[in-house]
């Protein structure tokens, strides 16, 4: 429901109920994830896609009859008709599940300051009721941003502090997911199933070198949301206006701006100085960092001086293996703004544990199912 919060946020305000469908489960080719919704306000107006166009009319139907009538939540699933390609279905060949409530603002006041927070840029999770008994589906709870406090309630306090902790870790890595909670009669006798939905604050990009390759890197990186720091410890060429994409531009060397950085796990960091003074001290300090990306660039025969520089250093070889050196997917790129494409691209993979190969050589659904959480770099560095 977060891809259309603006929306939501001024019905909300206006105290105007309005009908949600909600992607709740996706199979196959699918086109959008879990998550994903539609809205439609008691003006017959919508808002939103969930399946890219395949099943919007029927959606948007189904949204009408729920509104209108005020009945409880219902699901309803849509999947590709083999006897008519053509008919309400998903022609790409996926199933969908879909969740269609009325929402009214007055009883769910956690939600309008939930969108308040997205629309803010602030972290929030809303963990949404999507599978369990019929009074509890529809209902959500909202968690803060440093998982300090929860605003709503499931109906109980177990049940709250459950799905509160839940959420708050989905939050801190930015993965929207299905929990389930419930199903002990001492505590929770309730089986719950709840989509979280999470609106994190953007993962950062940090690029290091102030080179052609990094401007084009910083538009590419900005593009795909990343929040993007460009580092070089030349002042002549680390400036706003040759990085006009980069959200900030700083004069440091990169090893002394690197240790004090705020990274995480979803932190992507792009060594692009391939000049061994910059290099093997930003690498030593990058590779002990729990972030989720470590990309250098550099020919081959660069990348073997570098690691044997960096062994002399100390760094051990469960570290180096992070390292991902020459930069980048084989694409036959040549020009700065090629590469960036290759760089990004890699990331994306690494991301989604995707193998980086041609569609048409890949089997099965072309929408995978979102990966399991990757294992916390942290984890790896004490292993």
């Amino acid at each position: 429901m977060l891809n259309i919060a603006d929306t939501l946020y001024r019905w909300c305000r206006e105290a105007r109920p309005f009908a949600l469908a909600t992607v709740i489960q996706v199979s196959g080719s699918a086109p959008l994830p879990p998550g994903t919704a539609l809205a439609v306000g008691t003006g017959g107006e919508a808002v939103g896609s969930i399946s890219g166009g395949c099943v919007e009319g029927a959606v948007y139907e189904l949204c009408g009859q729920v509104l209108e009538s005020g009945e409880p939540p219902v699901r309803a699933s849509f999947g590709y008709s083999d006897d008519d390609a053509f008919a309400v279905g998903l022609t790409c060949g996926g199933e969908l599940e879909v969740l269609v409530q009325r929402v009214d603002p007055a009883n769910q006041p956690q939600l309008t300051t939930a969108l308040e927070q997205v629309l803010a840029g602030l972290p929030v999770a809303v963990a949404q009721v999507v599978e369990g008994p019929q009074r509890f589906l529809g209902r959500t709870l909202s968690v803060s941003g440093d998982g300090s406090a929860y605003d709503g309630t499931l109906g109980g306090l177990q049940e709250d502090k459950a799905v509160a902790a839940q959420a708050d870790a989905l939050l801190r890595v930015g993965r929207s997911a299905c929990i389930q909670v419930g199903g002990d009669a001492d505590t929770c006798p309730d089986k719950l199933t709840l989509l979280v939905h999470t609106h994190a604050t953007p993962p950062r990009m940090l690029i290091f070198g102030a080179v052609d390759f990094a401007a084009a890197l910083s538009q590419a990186g900005r593009f795909l949301g990343y929040r993007v720091t460009v580092c070089d410890a030349r002042p002549v060429f680390a400036t706003a206006e040759r990085f006009p994409h980069a959200h900030e531009v700083v004069v440091d060397w990169p090893h002394r701006y690197l240790e004090h950085a705020e990274v995480d796990a979803r932190t992507v960091i792009c060594v692009l100085t391939h000049d061994a003074k910059f290099d093997i001290p930003l690498l030593r300090v990058a590779l002990g960092l729990p972030v989720g990306y470590i990309g250098a660039m550099g020919s081959r025969h660069t990348h073997e001086h570098r690691l044997e520089r960096l062994r002399e250093t100390g760094v051990p070889e469960e570290h180096l293996a992070r390292l991902r050196s020459p930069i980048g997917l084989d694409l036959g790129a040549h020009t700065p703004e090629e590469t960036a494409i290759s760089i990004t691209a890699e990331i994306i993979a690494h991301t989604h544990n995707a193998t980086g190969l041609p569609l048409s050589r890949v089997p099965g659904p072309i929408h995978g199912s979102l990966p399991a959480a990757r294992p916390s770099p942290a984890a790896v560095l004490v292993a």
